[in-house]
């Protein structure tokens, strides 16, 4: 079934389930075999679920309606993503007052927006602080040129995350990596990032859901990313081959990017669990 066919699953104090979103629940406005029924079960058998995306372009409130809407339960609280995540930085850190230059999304500038950031667009004049960039699917040179004018100015640069591609239902478009990779390029600055691998979303999730690395589980579909942040957190991984991910790719993954487990798609989860869970009490 996975990688680690010889060892035992240990879920005995498993409390927190953490999915991906794309490629893992869904790819496009696709939901994938298995995602809503395992939510639910998860659900039903007192787990903890939270959803955990690097996707900077949709508010969390969207993302419960397009999951809901796929069927997939799920309530505001349980959805992290790099937008949100990235107002939360700049909370902790005592960065407000901030004026910052967006490259991204409606969804990215909403969320920070609500965290108090005074989001400036790359044809609006004035100095910035700092240069945050999401996915955008209608950057241009003249954003290029904005946000390397800023950095070489002395803005911090801030991406949002760093993946190369992303998944839809025939296949895998560009990510928000190859916007940030253009302006660490224009600029000569490499970028603080937010969203994984960098562990600090799943640090949230553990303190929102009071739990130990130890009693938490993610479950991914990259290597780069989910793989490689369950283990620098901590956690147990599982791989799910329904995003951009082959088999052939995880069996010879280095080091942190090794999953513990693989499954062809999440039909395969709650038997993972079950097999190693019996009579456990996940309350």
């Amino acid at each position: 079934m996975g990688l680690a066919d010889n060892e035992s699953m240990r879920v005995g104090e498993l409390r927190v389930v953490i999915f991906d979103l794309d490629g893992v629940i869904y790819r496009g406005d696709q939901v994938l075999p298995g995602a809503a029924d395992t939510v639910t079960w998860l659900g039903e058998h007192g787990y903890q679920v939270h959803f955990l995306t690097n996707n900077s372009g949709t508010t969390r409130q969207d993302y419960v309606k397009k999951l809901t809407g796929l069927g997939v339960s799920c309530e505001i609280g349980q959805v992290m993503t790099s937008a949100y995540a990235t107002g939360l930085y700049f909370q902790e850190q005592g960065l407000l007052p901030a004026r910052v230059l967006v490259i991204g999304h409606e969804g990215l500038r909403s969320e920070l927006r609500e965290a108090g950031i005074t989001v400036v667009l790359a044809d609006e004049p004035g100095e910035v602080g700092y240069v945050i960039v999401g996915m955008d699917r209608e950057f241009t040179y003249q954003m290029l040129l904005r946000a390397q004018q800023a950095i070489l100015g002395g803005a911090r640069f801030i991406a949002c995350n760093r993946d190369p591609t992303y998944p839809v239902e025939n296949g895998v478009l560009p990510g928000s990596g190859a916007l940030v990779s253009a302006v660490a390029t224009a600029s000569l600055t490499e970028p603080f990032v937010i969203g994984k691998p960098r562990t600090y979303m799943l640090e949230k999730i553990l303190a929102k859901a009071q739990a130990q690395p130890s009693e938490a589980l993610i479950v991914g579909d990259r290597l780069d990313t989910d793989v490689a942040v369950g283990h620098r957190a901590g956690l147990r991984t599982v791989l799910v081959l329904t995003g951009v991910t082959s088999r052939e790719e995880a069996e010879s993954a280095p080091g942190e990017q090794q999953p513990d487990w693989v499954i062809g798609d999440l039909r395969e989860f709650t038997a993972l669990l079950e097999d190693s869970s019996a009579g456990v009490n996940h309350a």
